[in-house]
This record gives C-alpha cells, sequence and structure tokens, in this order.
C-alpha cells in the first residue's frame, strides 16, 4: 500500500489552509481552523519554515504564511518536508542496504523508473491546484441543505 504519513497528510492541510489565508496566521489558529492538533500544528509550522514554504514573523501580528505563491509550491515539496525524500521501496533511500537480495535484484532499475513517475505525477499538483478544490459536505452537512 502506497500511503503519505499523517504527518505529510497534515501538512497538506495546514498549506491548503494557509492558501486560502489573505494574512499572517498563527500554529494555534490554524490548528484551531483545522483540527490539527496543536502541538502538530506548531511542529508543522517549523518544518514547513524550515523547508522554506513557509514565512514566519514574530509578535502581537506574527505568524506564518506561504513563502511564495501556491502555483510555485509543488505537492512534493510538502511531502517530502515533512518525509524527507520520496521513495517507494526501501532500496530507493540512500544508505538503504539491508535488502537480502541486493546487487542481485532485477527490479530496482525499475522501481527508480516507477519511483520517478510517481514523483513526477506529485509534482504536477500545485498548492493552488488543491486549495480551488470544494471541501467535501460532511453527512451533518448534507441532511441541513435537505427540504423539510
Amino acid at each position: 500500500m502506497l500511503r503519505l504519513s499523517n504527518l505529510a497528510d497534515y501538512a497538506v492541510v495546514a498549506m491548503v489552509r494557509l492558501a486560502e489565508s489573505e494574512t499572517r496566521v498563527s500554529a494555534a489558529a490554524l490548528a484551531a481552523d483545522t483540527g490539527i492538533p496543536a502541538p502538530t500544528a506548531a511542529k508543522l509550522t517549523v518544518l514547513l519554515a524550515r523547508a522554506g514554504l513557509l514565512a514566519s514573523a514574530r509578535g502581537a501580528l506574527g505568524g506564518v504564511s506561504l513563502s511564495r505563491p501556491p502555483g510555485a509550491i509543488r505537492l512534493t515539496e510538502i511531502v517530502e518536508a515533512v518525509d524527507g525524500p520520496i521513495g517507494l521501496t526501501q532500496c530507493l533511500h540512500e544508505g538503504a542496504d539491508d535488502c537480502a537480495i541486493g546487487s542481485q535484484c532485477r527490479m530496482k532499475p525499475h522501481w527508480t523508473l516507477i519511483n520517478r513517475k510517481v514523483r513526477g505525477a506529485l509534482s504536477d499538483v500545485s498548492l493552488a491546484d488543491l486549495a480551488q478544490l470544494p471541501a467535501p459536505v460532511t453527512a451533518h452537512e448534507s441532511r441541513l441543505k435537505e427540504p423539510a
């Protein structure tokens, strides 16, 4: 199964929220707006700022904002900021010498190609693309819209 970590998922949620914002947002406000636990939101703002995706300011009007326009931020950048380089198999990670078949593996060159294609597909998605998608309607909201 190919799956992003919860932290990468939360990072995407946080970045979409920031893409929708016109002003700086504190980590606490980001947590409140998204439902991400406050300690996790704080950790994400540090990781995403360290990766150059967020600009931060201290003080009464402080907080974080996107460092670039949403169209210039790629999904791969967000994922790799929190999870590190994308590698579908262990052998694609640098220093991974724990494979039992190692140098005899006939699939390793193919995994490199597959990994490059998957990474390319994720790179084709910008933060602007994600911010333009409509939010899903919850079951509670759909019941509110039904005629009485």
